[in-house]
């Protein structure tokens, strides 16, 4: 269970701004650092390097990053552009957060900043004989740093903004969020269940109308002991609230008016839905870039038929039973849980929907489904008949050829009698 705070300093780290700084920080300190650390070359070693040397280098090095991070600056915001016109604007976030963009812009400025500070201490005679050899070593190593990031910055720049990359980063998130929902599937606290709140139950309202993005499930349970009652979560993670939509319940607890402050501060409420605890989010940000794909303005459906790929790997993870790190549960705390079936409905439906009139999307989608029936329990198998068979009804609706209506029948009816022969059939 994260913390609020550390959530919060999460998301702080992932701004450009935050690690620019820091680059740009460390390059003045290592500019300056000549200044007093000359006590530690020896006298002779002094004389030997001369200012020239030094000031040329930091000149070539301050007009070469100023261009280099220009350029790079007008590259991320042409990928960024191209992200949202051709993927979908909900994944630029994660290209905004890209460690490896954020590294080369920050190791960029950082090169920049420390080239001119030490140009500019050079002028006003603070670096001795001893200094501008310090000064001098400290920009062979930012020359190195400066050519192994413009190499990984060029590999980097290849991929940027692609759509296959730019899915495969949607992928890598919801896997990861949908693997800790799955190995604590109520986010470490206990099971809500069909549990009604009962009417002496004091409710959390938000502040501020928007989506949750990060419940704090540690200090709810801290809130419940002081309460002396159980909180019971109805806003998990993703969902949009208003100021009028509990966050939460106090039920058993003394009747106390500073309860709702109390409760919402455990919450974290924005603009827009994050990937970290909502892997809803996620699958439904994949199952956009395949709307986007089978749009008559891209008529992709590769792409749609990668993204149902893509799905297939993360619903297989599913599992029917709890995961071990739920099996000491934050007392006090009650989450309702995660439904398969809300997850198929994130993915598959808009792929069904959109790509209805295309009998390829809707073959790989019988397989796909099949595959899903054969690898989970009986609740991803339900889940699956039961979208194999909405995706079959909008496809009769939607084709022209009788032959693809024909193709599609015995594919449902070979995944309804059995999963495994269905997606076996070529």
């Amino acid at each position: 269970m994260i913390s609020k705070w550390r959530w919060i300093l999460t998301q702080l780290t992932r701004r450009l701004w935050a690690r620019a700084s820091l680059f740009a920080l460390l390059g003045v300190a290592a500019a300056l650092f000549g200044i007093l650390g000359e006590h530690l070359v020896p006298e002779d070693l002094g004389g030997l390097i001369g200012a020239r040397a030094v000031d040329g280098i930091l000149n070539i090095l301050a007009s070469s990053m100023l261009a280099v991070t220009t350029f790079s600056l007008s590259v991320m915001v042409q990928a960024y552009g191209a992200a949202t016109a051709h993927v979908t604007p909900r994944a630029t976030q994660l290209l905004m957060q890209d460690s490896s963009t954020q590294n080369a812009l920050a190791a960029f400025i950082g090169s920049f900043l420390f080239s001119l500070v030490g140009i500019v201490a050079l002028a006003t005679g603070a670096y001795g004989e001893r200094g501008r050899v310090v000064l001098l070593a400290a920009t062979l190593f930012v020359i190195l740093l400066v050519v192994v990031t413009i190499l990984r910055w060029i590999d980097h720049l290849s991929k940027l903004g692609r759509v296959s990359e730019t899915t495969a980063r949607v992928e890598q998130v919801t896997a990861k969020a949908l693997g800790d929902r799955i190995e604590r599937p109520f986010l470490g606290a206990q099971p809500l269940g069909d549990r009604q709140p009962p009417p002496e139950a004091q409710a959390a309202f938000p502040d501020r109308v928007g989506y949750v993005q990060h419940v704090d499930i540690a200090a709810l349970g801290e809130r419940a002991a002081e309460l002396k009652g159980e909180v019971w979560v109805v806003s998990p993670p993703g969902s949009f609230v208003h100021p009028l939509r509990p966050l939460a319940w106090l039920v058993g607890g003394a009747a106390d008016e500073a309860v709702g402050g109390k409760l919402r501060e455990a919450f974290s409420v924005g603009d827009e839905r994050s990937f970290d605890q909502d892997p809803r989010f996620g699958l439904s940000v994949l199952s956009e870039i395949a709307s986007r794909a089978l749009s008559p303005a891209m008529n992709d459906p590769g792409t749609a038929i990668d993204v149902i790929g893509r799905a297939v790997r993360l619903l297989s993870q599913w599992r029917e039973t709890p995961g071990d790190d739920d099996a000491t549960p934050c007392e006090g705390v009650r989450v309702p849980a995660l439904l398969l079936d809300d997850l198929y409905d994130d993915i598959f439906a808009p792929i069904a929907r959109d790509g209805a009139a295309l009998v390829e999307v809707q073959i790989r989608l019988q397989k796909a489904l099949a595959m899903l029936a054969t690898l989970g329990g009986p609740a991803a198998r339900a889940a699956a008949l039961r979208h194999a068979n909405l995706a079959r009804q909008r496809a009769e609706s939607a084709l022209v050829l009788e032959s693809d209506k024909v193709t599609l029948r015995d594919l449902y009816a070979a995944l309804t009698a059995s999963p495994e022969a269905a997606y076996d059939k070529p």
